[in-house]
């Protein structure tokens, strides 16, 4: 599973993190951005899914 956050479009509304806290988190700028010891689960597409820009793309 691929998880790319396009960073340009990331708002900063903090839906994927609360969707899915193991897999994302939001850096110093409140932009989101992976755990570095993520593990994707089915969460991941409901994150994804509730991202109100849609900046998250699951592959």
């Amino acid at each position: 599973m691929r998880i790319d956050i396009d960073k340009d479009v990331c708002i900063g509304a903090g839906q994927c993190a609360l969707a899915a806290p193991k897999v994302f988190t939001q850096d110093d700028d409140g932009l989101s951005e992976l755990l570095p010891e993520a593990e994707p689960g089915p969460m991941v597409g409901e994150a994804a899914r509730a991202c109100p820009v849609q900046a998250i793309t699951v592959s």
